[in-house]
């Protein structure tokens, strides 16, 4: 699956969830019209684009946005960045600072809410379409493991994270994410 097929798929699942349906649950639904194959590829694209923020200066801008952040919540907050669509993703991709302009990151500041962008479920998405669709009770893990196995997986090594650096260290993060840190660190000078 190409990028542009991988994010019209998000795009779509966007504009028609909302309120009463969340974005995750349209996303299964829009991975469900497709293929198990179609499903497996898009599966392929997810790891290519989570994988690629995963970095410092992510990890950092989803600790001021959490008030800290484990492994499994920066794999959540990356599920999350897709979530907002591929103009948000790619802006955060470039600078994470750049996530201080979006409406709900701003919305969770102003009620102090620390879970904004934590969005586990869309990292599950493609195994619950695949799970609706499998008729004869196929295991989307093993199929995701043949798939996987079925494709050259050089340039999937360890990816650089760039420079780590002391997310405790307020005057670090003033440095690195300037607009995240006047939005989720009140309480120093």
């Amino acid at each position: 699956m190409d990028a542009s097929e991988f994010w019209t798929i998000i795009e779509t699942a966007r504009s028609v969830g909302g309120p009463d349906r969340p974005f995750a649950e349209a996303l299964v639904d829009e991975l469900a019209a497709c293929t198990k194959d179609g499903i497996l590829r898009y599966q392929e694209r997810f790891d290519d684009v989570h994988d690629a923020v995963y970095r410092w200066d992510v990890w950092a801008a989803a600790y001021l946005l959490g008030g800290g952040c484990s492994d499994d919540g920066f794999m959540d907050f990356r599920g999350g960045l897709i979530a907002l669509g591929r103009d948000w993703y790619e802006k955060a991709a470039a600078c994470p600072d750049s996530l201080a302009e979006d409406p709900s990151v701003i919305g969770a500041a102003e009620v102090y809410r620390d879970e904004a962008l934590f969005y586990e479920e869309v990292n599950y998405a493609a195994s619950e379409a695949f799970k609706r669709i499998s008729g004869d009770g196929e295991d989307f893990y093993e199929a995701w493991d043949e798939h996987r196995a079925s494709r050259d997986s050089s340039g999937h090594d360890s990816e650089d994270m760039g420079e780590d650096f002391d997310f405790d260290d307020p005057d670090e993060m003033r440095r690195r994410l300037p607009r995240l840190t006047a939005l989720f660190l009140h309480d120093t000078p």
